[in-house]
């Protein structure tokens, strides 16, 4: 399976829409907008089967229009719970999808940063929309903490050697927070001597894997103990959901001051 990241709101948001391609069949995950898109499936001679929605925001539905009327076959997907007018197929937890005879990816509902967010992934392949970033997480918007402190924990389960594709770019402002939160973490300080993501080109390939995610990322390390002691400190009690709150509300005062 090829998979690429293109680049959407670039101005604003800073979004990936990615497309999985393989044969002459592709299917688009989150597509804010349609143009590129559609530029993408016709210059590689590509028949859109399938949009795979992670959640409703219009940064991540607005292309559905333009891609259904270029290609109205597609069928759209998205979290059942939602019961938006522009999913065709609602899906819940375990709900699989088969894109092709070696390549399926299972539904995984991970609320906390919408009440209906969901994720898709295999053991291959994870993509989790705005539930987890590069170095960073998403932020509340609609679900509650207690949900979002258990949908990092469930990314968290999942194997080390998953790749990881998450729907905006804000990698080297996550970074910032994460080294000022552990500036003692050695893998933390490798990955930010790292090249950046060459934004807004086209991305191939995954951002990350959820191994280094789980090496560097303070919103998968909340509860780890020097982590811990420093949420506690910031007024987090010991429990995963005041660990997880505080070290959101601590990034949230960090954008503010940017």
């Amino acid at each position: 399976m090829n998979i690429v990241g293109l680049p959407s709101l670039i101005d604003t948001y800073e979004n990936y829409i990615w497309i999985l391609y393989e044969g002459d069949k592709a299917w688009v995950v989150d597509p804010g907008e349609s143009t590129q898109v559609i530029d993408f499936l016709n210059q590689n001679k590509l028949n859109l089967q399938a949009i795979l929605i992670t959640h409703t925001h219009f940064d991540h539905i607005d292309g559905i229009p333009g891609l259904k009327e270029a290609f109205p076959e597609t069928v759209i997907y998205g979290p059942a719970k939602n019961q938006h007018h522009i999913i065709q197929t609602g899906l819940f937890e375990g709900d699989v999808i088969p894109l092709t005879m070696n390549f399926s990816l299972t539904v995984l509902d991970t609320p906390g940063h919408t009440a209906n967010h969901i994720s898709f992934y295999n053991d291959q392949a994870l993509f989790c929309g705005d539930t987890l970033f590069t170095a960073g997480c998403g932020r509340l918007l609609g679900g509650t903490v207690e949900e979002f402190t258990q949908s990092i924990i469930k990314l968290r389960d999942l194997p080390d050697s998953v790749s990881f594709y998450c729907a905006h770019e804000y990698t080297e402002d996550n970074l910032k927070f994460a080294l000022l939160v552990e500036p003692d973490n050695e893998a933390l300080q490798q990955r930010v001597k790292q090249p950046l993501f060459k934004y807004p080109q086209i991305h191939k390939g995954p951002l990350s894997t959820l191994l280094e995610e789980k090496n560097t990322n303070p919103f998968m390390r909340f509860d780890d103990l020097t982590l811990k002691g420093k949420l506690m400190e910031h007024g987090a009690s010991d429990s995963p959901t005041s660990l997880f709150k505080t070290l959101r509300e601590w990034k949230d005062q960090f954008d503010q001051q940017a």
